[in-house]
Parts: C-alpha cells; sequence; structure tokens
C-alpha cells in the first residue's frame, strides 16, 4: 500500500478552491491526455456526500472505469471519496483545505493498493506512484489557474 501526500498553495478563497475540487466538469478538464470523463453516476457539477461517480479514461493505453464513492464531506474543510470498482485493490483519497489569511492550502492524500500482490507492490514502487503524483500535480495546477483566475 502506498500513500501520496500533496500541498497546493492557491491565492484565492476557501470556498471557491473547495468547489473547484470537488466539481465533476472541472475534473474533467484536468487532464485531457487521458481523456477521462464521467460516465453512470453524477457526471457534472458539485459533488456531494453519497454521490457514485464513474470515471472513463485512457491509462497506459487502456480505456480504464473506476468508480468512487464521496463518503465523507464537510463543506469548506473535507471530502473524501473511496472506490468502489476499479483496477486498484483499493484507493482513497483526502481533499483538505485551509483557509488562510492570504488564500488556501489544499491537501490531497491519496492511499492505494494495486493488485496482483508482490507484482503489484513492485509496480507500486515502479512507475504507479510516480504516475498517480504527475496525475495530482496536473490536475492541482488547473484548480489553481482557475482559482486565481475568478
Amino acid at each position: 500500500m502506498t500513500t501520496i501526500y500533496l500541498t497546493t498553495f492557491i491565492e484565492a478563497p476557501v470556498q471557491r478552491c473547495f468547489d473547484l475540487a470537488r466539481n465533476v466538469d472541472v475534473h474533467q478538464l484536468s487532464d485531457s491526455r487521458t481523456r477521462v470523463k464521467a460516465i453512470p453516476g453524477r457526471t457534472s457539477g458539485l459533488c456531494e456526500e453519497g454521490d457514485v461517480i464513474t470515471w472513463q479514461a485512457i491509462h497506459f493505453g487502456f480505456k480504464q472505469k473506476l468508480t468512487v464513492k464521496v463518503t465523507r464531506m464537510e463543506p469548506f474543510v473535507y471530502f473524501e471519496d473511496k472506490m468502489i470498482k476499479g483496477a486498484f485493490s483499493s484507493m482513497k483519497h483526502k481533499h483538505s483545505f485551509e483557509a488562510l489569511k492570504n488564500g488556501t492550502n489544499m491537501a490531497d492524500e491519496v492511499t492505494f493498493k494495486a493488485p496482483l500482490g508482490i507484482f503489484g507492490s513492485i509496480g507500486e514502487k515502479l512507475f504507479l506512484t510516480r504516475y498517480i503524483t504527475k496525475f495530482l500535480k496536473e490536475r492541482n495546477s488547473l484548480l489553481k489557474s482557475l482559482a486565481e483566475a475568478t
């Protein structure tokens, strides 16, 4: 099992950052090379606690689906989604937001476990952690740009 921690400072109010981070339409813009899109479940707008979202994207040359459920939400502070179906053995993404005097500190904590036992563990170390970190950084860069432009 691997955990990735990222923090991004955004010069924008916490409410704007929180709403952009949970906006399905914004997420679909965040990575054009994987052609990510939401299919059955919530497919647009702001996700809420209890929502189920199925993401379809191209990863490693294959069309893949990942279904998550928003399991916790505390407006403008925190939300969490957990994989309920997909390629990983498990995955959880915690999104935290801290209002600061001059902006917002946005933090991601993603914990995942690849399938296939020892081979999955090797894959986590060799390429999956780097791949997911890059994906998150690109997404956060878009969120930062959108939040600061408004």
